[in-house]
């Protein structure tokens, strides 16, 4: 029982909030999220309200929401309330509180005042234990925020189950990722109920914002995806119902957002869950379609785009149907819903939503004649929103709806007339919706004609034309509605209207009563009876229609009108009825042909049937006449038409033939095809004709030319006459396709009826044409057509017409002429096209009024538009020769003197308005002549260049340069020009002085393009008539130096190319065979370009002048243009370089001709009668005669073009051949520098000018390649020229660097010249000569030696000789010390026969560096560099005596102070040395060489010290072993370093001020070796060390102390740094510690800095014992003792140099206790503390006082076991007479107080 309640006890314990426990409670007090929990346990209440009151204030300044909770829980007495203490009830009041409170701070949860709100809920109500999910809640949307973390470490062990997942980052303190959030939410509904339920509570008090709602939002759609895919099934039936499972439990969140309007948000989070979940779920319709509802139930004005958004999403994955009615509702209540999908379409597929919306609508509108859905999807059909399919399906539904409406739904008519008018302006779309709306007419089942009679309109589409005026104004009505006229009464009004037998309704006078029948007519249609009542009408005069007109001219007005297809098919069946009756035989129906013809072309398909019906009774009628031989009746007579009396009739036979061998056989066709009828007459017309399927003729068939003819004009007569637009339009299409028959053309019957249209006004036109239904445009088209190529009377009437007044107000008319006249233009005759180019001519020059414009313009075009003749257009040209110099005689009144184009400049002229009249119509003829390619006409030539003449005089006259017009001259000219070249036959007057005028143009001219043009035309004559223009090419040359070769565009740079490239090969040409030679002659040519230069662009330099020397013959004259440039512009970096692009861009053989040239050019210079020189660069005129200067200019530029690399390359290239063209290269060659060095030599005494020349000669001998040049060079160096052997020799070494070391050829040439060059090194007495042999051999060496070490090997012999390395200058010794070391780096083992030679010199070379009074510091260097080759690569060459003198003179180097550059390339040898050379050769070289170093001074010491640590680092822990004796040795001379030094009376105080540095290094080393040693190995060393340490003369003291303080230190760092390792090594240093101690003058420096080095190390060393040695009785005695004796030191101290117990010796004796680790120890170590406190001193009280304070906070309780003892004597102390005893004293007890946890007044009374 006892365990049980043990356990329940405990049970209840875990579960309970409050507990007794005082240490419990006070781990609960310490939790914060502000303070740290040592500083949270000590705060009150009070003070902690004041700072969480003064957060709370700021917050209710930021929202006054938060004031109310002033007065409850932070409120003054909410500091007394302990909810453990309260009810549940109060408990329950105060938890809706806190919840409310933490729901709206979490908006500010940033925010510094909102932690400190909470820290106060936190400390006083325990949140985080009573309220934890919903504080939880609160902070997760800022998981990543540093609070986070804050809050999991105060949250208590025991979470809610829905938060556990967060206790492995409670554990680590981290912030859980969000993708842990997601993980838990997707796999645990209930974290993602509680975090809805959160959100949703927060948004329904009004208290959300961003973060929450964001956050809530993505870890809600992430958690659905997850969800979805969990669900995943390849049975589609698990996986509907794993996703209606999932609709149920998220369905209720998502149903409360949606209807909380006052969080958009919150909203449009929801969207986004719910497009997810719709995306992938497996929704049958109905779940879709609630979520819809859903949606829109509670969308608002913030939330209604992203709405509209989500409903398109989610529509996707609906069926094509329409939507619910609750959605369409909603829908049709947003403002401007059209434009919102729109706006959205363009982003989204809407399709889905928009047809479902679409169908709804046209249903509802259907069902409830709710028509304000209608424009909607007016809207969305136009708006390209749906696709065909889906626009399609709307377009059936609309035909559907209009054929169903019930007439208790439209009862007023207005809903038919509302899908009327919607459908007519969708047909009516000139868009690819009408060929959709087709479709779906053409699919859909109704009966098209019946819905068109319903709702009293034409809907088909092929009709593009508006509806009747009725049909407008019934489907606008929307007001007061007229009274409806039921039919009967309608037929009752019309019966009583009379006609008279005459009357025809294709007469004016009938047209009134011919409307009201009509109406009642298409009225009648709906019900067959009611038809049969209007067709017993009186009006009509049915019974006697065999005699009057009126019933059938009522008729085919009807069937050839704009009403309905149902209307025009009744109206030719009832013809059809009549004229069965038997009455009808024997009578002329031919007037009707006509218009049944028309009915044939007529869109609708039903009413082309109706037709071929009538047609087959006709057939009858007429079939019947043919048998009955005598006159026939004519059915109407003269009574049809106005003036019917002019009408031309046929014979029935005529039309029995027609019919029957034309039409009948192919009215099936003619059903089927609209088109047919138009192509079976207009081949009956035109002699063929289509009678059968198969196409066969025979003579039945075949119409005779008068039955043609006869037919023709028959149908031409009816078109003039017939009143209706249709009937004449349906007929013209078939007659414009005629020519003619017999002589007659149908321009001769049909011009009537232009000139009918013609006369019309424009409003006259247009109402004729409204009326009917017609497209203005397209009679324009067909009236104008009527008119035939070489119809003289025609053309006439299109020419006159166009000029008419009334017809500039009909610009459509005007223009269908113009385009008729322009498509007849290729068929006219010659003298067809002479008449109307001259009237067209005429026409456009005419711009009387505004309204003519058009005339003009559109004639104006059509000269532009068709092919113009060579003889119009001379007659064009022409046509202005006399106008031109009638308008060169000034006005009679006004005449003044005109002698020239120069004078009539100067005058400041206006021109009058024929000149202006005159100017329009030359630019529109020489527009016309370019426009015409101009190259098909060559024969324009001469009468082109007399208007350019002319042109002149009217610049003068009109004071302008009329450029644009030359231009116009100058183009069409140069287009002409080659068709002289290639056609022998065509001359050019050269009587004309084209060229001078020409010249004028270019000179007088302002403008660039007529300048660059003029230039082409130059260049083209030039080509094929250079006579006309060489004579004026000098002028144009100097001329386009100042204008055109400055331009910077690409026209102009063009221009100068064909300019150059056309004129100057005749120019030369000419000079040739003139006496002047072509240089001299072309030299102002030249000249002129030069001149330019500067002003050219940069960029077109290059290709100008090029094509300039290519033009002219670049053997000759490219040499000329580079020197007259330099000479122009100075030898300047600019000059130089573009002077070498130009010279680059020709041959080699080219570059050295004029090379060789350019040489004998300077050297004519400078002869006393310069001939080529003064003609080119002016070296004869007195006033810049100054050779020199002139020479200096001209020498510059041979070094930059021989440095060219393109010349390099293109030589080294040539001269490794061996055919001609190499050979000629290499004597191009050969006389170049044969000529350099003879100008060389000319001009010795000129040394600026010989000096260029040298620079030429070491460019020229680059040239060649390495195995060329060397064969040069070997000729050259045995010149007696020393300063020219030397630069050959440089240029060898320049030429060595360039060479590629894997190139074979390069490397044989070189390594063969290597004898040549050791030759020179030991034979030659120049020692410059020897240093760049050297450099060569250096080179050669390193790119080539390893290929073939024994050529190398030779030659390094030689320089290690005294012939180089034994000399003495110091420039040559330098220069074979680097060529040894990079010989040694190349031949490495190769190089050692040499080495024994080389070493003593370099080391003796260093040692006289060092040594010498001036500074050498390259000789010093040069010598260490052959030194670290050694050591790297041969470090077995430098052991023994030369290590040993190596080693010797860098200490000197280091004492000598030489530079930072001498000891970095002395460091780096030895740093070398350190890691190559033998580990036991260079360990004793340094034992050897320490005497040395130390003498050399603290920079020697510390190098020495640097190089013995690499060492010591770079070998092996064997190598280290085996060298145990050398190293001992090192070390020991090490630690006796100080004594040795300070020893010395002239020892510097720099060395020793920096001899603790050293030792430091020393220690350092040191500790590298111990590390690569055993124990056994280093035990021995130590105790040698230990034993030499003491092994000083007793006299000596001083020694000894120094020695020591050494070894002490080395001690310190030994037993700082191996710690526990090395304690028992301790063992040897105990006897002179102790000795220390005890013996150690605290007066004496150095032995009081002894002292202290010996307390540091032992406190090191009890401070690491770990193996109880301190606890050794005969160890601790030893030091116990010693240690304690120090403190009575404190008072025989003087102050001065007395001992810092804090510092030296408390911490030795605290280690000491510490190590001990013994109560017997203790008690020894303390009664010997205790005994000091009753000193006489009160320093020796203090300072023991001090260390058992120390003692008391390291050792605590363990050393206070002694407190019994200690209390007297702290007794004593509180006493003392000393203050600063007595304050420290007090300061012991409080510790003790603090460590006891007790008050030690009671003890001590």
């Amino acid at each position: 029982m006892a365990s049980a309640l043990a356990a329940q006890l405990a049970q209840i314990a875990a579960n309970s909030k409050s507990t007794l426990d005082v240490k419990a409670q006070k781990a609960a007090h310490s939790k914060s999220l502000i303070f740290e929990p040592r500083v949270a346990a000590s705060q009150n209440f009070q003070a902690l309200y004041s700072i969480c009151r003064q957060g709370f204030e700021e917050l209710c300044q930021l929202d006054a929401r938060f004031i109310p909770y002033g007065t409850t829980i932070f409120s003054e007495q909410s500091q007394d309330e302990d909810r453990t203490q309260m009810t549940a009830a109060e408990n329950a009041e105060l938890d809706k509180r806190i919840d409310s409170f933490l729901h709206l701070a979490g908006a500010r949860l940033r925010l510094m005042p909102t932690i400190k709100a909470i820290e106060w809920l936190i400390r006083r109500f325990r949140i985080h234990e009573f309220n934890t999910a919903t504080l939880i809640s609160t902070f997760l949307p800022y998981h990543t925020i540093p609070a986070f973390v804050t809050l999991l470490s105060i949250l208590p062990s025991t979470l809610p189950q829905v938060y556990r997942f967060l206790d492995p980052y409670i554990r680590s303190l981290t912030q859980p990722p969000r993708s842990i959030l997601v993980h838990q939410a997707t796999h645990h509904p209930d974290f993602l109920a509680t975090l809805s339920t959160y959100t949703l509570d927060t948004c329904r008090a009004q208290q959300h914002y961003s973060a929450l709602i964001s956050f809530w939002g993505g870890i809600m759609t992430e958690a659905v995806n997850g969800r979805l895919d969990r669900g995943r099934s390849g049975r589609r039936s698990i996986q509907r119902s794993n996703d209606e499972t999932l609709l149920h439990q998220i369905g209720p969140t998502l149903s409360d957002a949606l209807v909380m309007h006052r969080v958009p948000s919150l909203q449009i989070a929801c969207y986004m869950v719910i497009s997810v979940f719709v995306a992938k779920g497996d929704l049958d319709d109905a779940a879709i379609s609630a979520l819809m509802e859903q949606l829109v139930t509670g969308w608002t004005a913030e939330s209604l785009r992203p709405g509209l958004v989500c409903l398109s999403i989610i529509a996707q994955y609906r069926s094509a149907k329409q939507i619910s009615g609750k959605v369409t509702r909603a829908l049709l209540k947003v403002p401007d819903l059209s434009t919102h999908l729109a706006e959205i379409g363009r982003e989204h597929n809407i399709g889905r939503l928009a047809n479902g919306l679409c169908l709804a609508l046209v249903d509802r509108a259907q069902k409830k004649g709710d028509l304000k859905g209608l424009p909607v999807v007016e809207s969305l059909l136009l708006g390209s929103v749906l696709n065909d399919q889906q626009t399609a399906v709307v377009f059936k539904s609309l035909l559907l709806a209009a054929h169903k409406v019930e007439d208790d739904v439209d009862v007023q008519g207005q809903v038919r007339k509302a899908f009327a008018a919607i459908i007519i302006r969708l047909a009516q779309q000139d868009t690819d919706v009408v060929k959709v709306f087709a479709k779906a007419i053409h699919d859909t089942e109704i009966d098209i004609d019946e819905l068109e009679m319903r709702l009293g309109t034409d809907i088909r589409p092929t009709i593009l034309a508006t509806e009747p005026q009725q049909d407008v104004e019934m489907a606008g009505a929307e007001t007061a509605l007229e009274p409806i006229e039921d039919f009967e009464s309608a037929l009752r009004r019309v019966g009583s209207l009379s006609t008279k037998p005459t009357d025809s309704c294709l007469r004016t006078a009938s047209s009134d009563i011919f409307t009201d029948l009509c109406s009642v007519f298409v009225s009648s249609l709906a019900a067959p009876d009611n038809l049969q009542a209007f067709d017993g009408l009186a009006p009509l005069r049915r019974q006697v229609a065999k005699e009057t007109p009126f019933y059938f001219s009522f008729l085919m007005r009807v069937w050839c009108g704009p009403y309905p297809a149902l209307a025009r098919a009744a109206a030719l069946d009832l013809a059809r009825q009549r004229l069965k009756d038997s009455d009808c035989s024997g009578t002329d129906f031919q007037t009707l042909l006509p218009y049944t013809l028309a009915a044939l072309n007529d869109p609708s398909k039903r009413v082309r049937r109706a037709a071929t019906d009538l047609l087959v009774v006709l057939d009858v009628l007429f079939l019947e006449l043919h048998t009955i031989s005598g006159n026939h009746p004519r059915w109407a007579g003269d009574h049809l038409y106005e003036a019917a009396e002019s009408l031309v009739c046929v014979t029935p036979d005529i039309c029995h033939k027609l019919l029957r061998n034309i039409i009948t056989p192919t009215l099936e066709e003619c059903v089927l095809n609209a088109d047919h009828v138009v192509e079976i007459l207009q081949n009956a017309l035109n002699g063929g004709s289509k009678t059968s399927a198969d196409g066969d003729k025979d003579k039945k068939s075949h119409l005779s030319h008068g039955t043609r003819l006869s037919i023709l004009t028959f149908l031409a007569s009816h078109t003039i006459h017939t009143p209706l637009i249709t009937l004449k339009i349906r007929l013209l299409a078939p007659l414009n396709q005629v020519k003619g028959v017999s002589g007659t053309t149908r321009t001769q019957l049909l011009l009537p009826v232009l000139r009918w249209w013609a006369s019309l006004s424009s409003d006259n036109a247009t109402r004729i044409c409204i009326q009917e239904n017609v497209k203005e445009p397209a009679f324009d088209q067909s009236s104008v057509e009527i008119v035939l190529p070489n119809d003289k009377e025609g053309l006439e009437f299109l020419l006159d017409v166009v000029k008419a007044q009334q017809l500039l107000t009909r610009p459509n008319l005007i223009q269908a002429i113009f385009s008729r006249i322009e498509g007849l233009w290729p068929s006219m005759k010659t003298e067809a096209k002479h008449t109307v180019a001259k009237r067209m001519l005429e026409l456009s020059q005419k711009t009387l009024t505004s309204d003519s414009d058009v005339v003009s313009s559109e004639a104006a075009n059509l000269l532009r538009n068709v092919e113009l003749s060579t003889d119009i257009l001379l007659f064009f040209l022409e046509s202005l020769q006399p106008a031109a110099k009638l308008a060169t005689e000034p006005p009679s009144g006004k005449r003044r003197r005109t002698s020239s184009s120069e004078a009539h400049r100067g005058l400041s002229t206006q021109p009058t308005p024929e000149i202006s009249a005159m100017l329009r119509q030359v630019t529109f003829v020489l527009q016309l002549v370019e426009g015409s390619d101009p190259e098909k006409h060559p024969e324009l030539l001469n009468a082109l260049f007399n208007a350019l003449s002319e042109l002149q005089h009217f610049r003068a006259l009109v004071g302008s340069d009329l450029g644009y017009l030359q231009n116009l001259i100058l183009r069409s000219l140069s287009a002409m020009v080659p068709a002289y070249k290639t056609n022998k036959a065509l001359r050019i007057d050269s009587t004309g002085g084209h060229g001078d005028l020409l010249v004028n143009c270019i000179q007088k001219s302002s403008s660039p393009s007529v300048q660059n043009t003029a230039l082409l035309l130059v260049a083209s004559l030039a080509n094929v008539a250079p006579d006309l223009v060489l004579n004026s090419v000098m002028p144009i040359f100097t001329h386009m130096g100042g204008s055109v070769l400055r331009q910077n565009d690409d026209y102009s740079a063009h221009v100068i190319n064909q300019t150059v490239k056309e004129v100057v090969p005749p120019l030369i040409q000419s000079l040739r065979k003139g006496k002047l030679s072509p240089l001299a002659g072309a030299s102002e040519l030249l000249l002129n370009f030069v001149t330019a230069y500067e002003h050219i662009p940069s960029h077109r330099r290059l290709g100008l002048f090029v094509s300039l020397v290519e033009t002219l013959g670049a053997e000759e004259f490219l040499f000329a243009l580079l020197a007259m440039l330099t000479h122009m512009y100075g030898s300047t970096d600019q000059v130089l370089s573009f002077s070498t692009e130009v010279f680059n861009y020709f041959t080699v053989e080219i570059q050295l001709q004029s090379l060789i040239r350019h040489l004998g050019l300077i050297g004519d210079i400078f002869q006393p009668r310069p001939s080529l020189s003064s003609v080119l660069l002016g070296a004869n005129e007195m006033g810049d005669r100054d050779p020199q200067k002139i020479g200096f200019r001209q020498l510059n530029l041979a070094p930059y073009l021989l440095s060219s690399r393109r010349l390099t390359t293109q030589i080294s290239k040539l001269a490794e051949r061996d055919d001609m063209e190499a050979s000629k290269v290499r004597e191009l060659y050969s006389s170049l520098l044969e000529d350099l060095l003879v100008l060389a030599d000319s001009l010795k005494q000129h040394k600026t000018l010989y000096n260029r020349c040298g620079d030429a000669l070491s460019k020229l001998l680059n040239l060649l390649s390495i195995g060329e040049f060397i064969k040069a060079v070997e000729t050259l160096l045995d010149r007696p020229d020393v300063i020219l052997r030397r630069k050959v020799l440089r240029a060898v070494e320049v030429r060595i660097d360039e060479e590629s070391q894997a190139d074979a050829n390069s490397r044989a040439a070189l390594l063969a010249f290597l004898p040549h060059l050791t030759a020179i090194i030991r034979v030659s007495d120049d020692t410059a000569y020897k240093h760049v042999a050297v450099g060569c051999v250096d080179k050669i060496s390193e790119k080539y030696g390893k290929k073939d070490p024994e050529a190398v090997i030779a030659a390094a012999s030689i320089i290690a000789s005294d012939h180089c390395l034994g000399q003495d200058d110091d420039k040559l010794r330098v220069m074979a010390l680097l060529c040894l070391a990079s010989l040694v780096d190349v031949l490495q083992d190769g190089v050692v026969p040499v080495l024994p030679s080389a070493i003593p010199k370099a080391l003796s070379y260093i040692a006289e560096s060092i040594e010498s009074e001036t500074l050498r510091l390259e000789l010093h260097n040069a010598g260490y560099a052959l030194m670290a080759a050694l050591a790297h690569h041969l470090p077995y060459m430098l052991s023994g005596s030369y290590l040993g003198q190596l080693l010797k003179v860098s200490s000197t180097s280091a004492k000598s102070g030489l530079g930072s550059e001498a000891n970095d390339a002395r460091l780096q040898c030895l740093q070398l040395l350190a890691k190559q050379v033998d580990a036991k050769a260079l360990f004793s070289a340094l034992e050897q060489n320490w005497a040395t170093a130390s003498d050399s001074g603290p920079l020697a010491t510390r190098e020495y010290v640097d190089i013995l640590g690499i060492a010591i680092d770079k070998h092996s822990k064997s190598d280290i072993s085996r060298n145990i004796p050398a190293l001992s040795a090192i070390f020991v001379y090490s630690f006796d370093l100080r004594r040795v030094v300070c020893s010395k009376s002239d020892a510097g105080e720099d060395f020793i001020r920096q001899l603790s540095r050293i030792e430091e290094s020393v220690n350092e080393v040191a500790l590298k070796m111990i590390y690569k040693l055993n124990d056994a190995a280093f035990r021995p060393v130590f105790s040698q060390l230990m034993e030499w340490a003491v092994d000083v003369p007793k006299k000596d003291a001083t020694g000894r102390t120094l020695r020591l303080l050494s070894i002490y230190g080395f001690l310190l760092t030994f037993f700082g740094s191996l710690k526990s390792i090395i304690t028992s090594y301790a063992s040897y240093i105990i006897d002179s510690a102790v000795d220390i101690l005890k013996t150690a003058d605290l007066e004496n420096s150095a032995e009081h800095e002894l002292w202290k080095k010996v307390l540091h190390t032992l406190a090191k060393c009890f401070e690491h014992d770990q193996d109880d040695f301190w606890q050794a009785p005969a160890h601790f005695g030893a030091v116990a003792q010693a240690l304690t004796a120090q403190f009575a030191r404190s008072s025989s101290s003087s102050s001065s140099s007395s001992v810092n117990v804090a510092e030296d010796l408390v911490p030795a004796v605290v280690e000491l206790a510490a190590a001990a680790d013994s109560q017997e120890h203790q008690k020894e170590l303390n009664g010997a503390l205790l005994r000091h406190l009753r000193s006489e001193q009160a320093a020796v009280r203090l300072a023991v006082v001090r260390c058992e304070q120390a003692l008391t906070d390291k050792l605590g309780e363990e050393w206070l076991a002694m407190l019994p003892e200690m209390l007297p004597y702290i007794s004593e102390l509180q006493d003392d007479d000393d203050e600063v005893v007595e304050k420290e004293t007090h300061r012991w007890i409080v510790g003790i107080e603090g460590v006891l946890g007790e008050n030690l007044d009671s003890m001590l009374q």
